[in-house]
């Protein structure tokens, strides 16, 4: 089977293509690395943005599976600029629906949700409290009603997707381990708010296992609920003399939610096999044996690297303009 994965250069992709490129589909990344300086894996790969569609269109038109992971991910990050954020969130996945027409594998997010004290199904009410889970929401509604369309939203993710992909230090459980580790003391502000959490390989694990099943719909995907005065206190247990500081007054970001993934369980055998403290552990060893020079490089964070690349962006619809990247 011939795989295009659109993204597949970043977090998540690293995991995808490391257990892709060990089975018998032919695959091929296509990837503007937009937080890499190369991509040195030994899979073939196209340099490539998803704006630019006739670029786009030689490889969609050789593909049989599209594994559409490319965005611009986080809150604060598709707020730097709409007009961007939309062009490669939303337009983008209009082009595909309309060009291809081969199996399209979406990966959209549980921050759809937004926030609410119920446990969350896939038939839940939709509360967006960003640019980001708008866009994703809008994605998952241009795709939906397009047969042999599967769509994943995903928990936040943690841990090490691989051996050459950044780790990402804007993830609740990452951040709170580094943060461990350099600096013996965490801060939570609030800390009751929940989310549910997924190890980025276990996402990447479900994501190959349906790839030969004729199944389309909606899956939430995650490994637990747990609120981020929970996740402080699994850190600590991996650093006994950790600080954790507690404030009352929430941080800017609202959400606030818990799912279920019991649909993934029944129809497509999901059983995630990592856990938090998997993720803790991974992160704890890279950093104590300074296997990262700097965490705090502006390139472990979506928002922060792309601030001073993406506030001129002024794109008409449609066209593709060259960043400074």
């Amino acid at each position: 089977m011939k795989i295009l994965i659109v993204g597949g250069a970043g977090y998540l992709g690293g995991a995808l293509t490391d257990i892709l490129k060990n089975t018998s589909h032919e695959i091929l990344v296509y990837d503007l690395l937009l937080y890499e300086e190369s991509y040195r894996k030994q899979v073939p790969f196209v340099y490539g943005d998803v704006r630019d569609y006739d670029k786009l269109q030689k490889y969609l038109d050789g593909a049989d599976v599209v594994i559409w992971l490319a965005a611009l991910v986080g809150d604060s990050a598709c707020s730097l600029n709409e007009q961007l954020t939309m062009d490669i969130n939303k337009r983008s996945v209009e082009y595909l629906r309309d060009h291809f027409h081969g199996r399209i594998i979406f990966i959209s997010s549980c921050s759809i949700y937004g926030a609410s004290d119920q446990m969350l199904t896939e038939s839940s009410f939709f509360n967006p409290l960003s640019l980001y889970a708008k866009t994703k929401l809008w994605g998952e509604e241009i795709l939906k009603p397009r047969p042999n369309t599967l769509i994943f939203r995903l928990g936040t993710l943690h841990g090490v997707s691989d051996q050459f992909s950044r780790v990402r230090f804007d993830l609740v459980a990452n951040t709170l381990t580094m943060r461990a580790v350099l600096h013996k003391k965490i801060s939570v502000f609030g800390g009751k708010q929940y989310r549910p959490l997924l190890h980025v390989r276990d996402a990447a694990e479900m994501i190959v296992q349906v790839l030969d099943k004729p199944i389309s719909g909606i899956y939430n995907l995650h490994s637990e609920n747990t609120t981020i005065i929970q996740i402080a206190n699994r850190v600590k247990y991996f650093f006994p003399d950790l600080k954790v500081e507690i404030t009352d007054t929430m941080f800017e970001d609202n959400r606030n939610y818990r799912v279920s993934s019991e649909k993934a369980r029944m129809d497509l055998g999901f059983y995630p096999k990592l856990t938090i403290d998997d993720g803790i552990k991974e992160l704890k060893h890279l950093i104590e044996e300074e296997r990262i020079k700097n965490s705090f490089l502006t390139r472990f964070s979506n928002y922060l690297y792309l601030k001073p690349l993406f506030t001129e962006y002024h794109s008409p619809l449609g066209k593709v303009v060259k960043l400074n990247l």
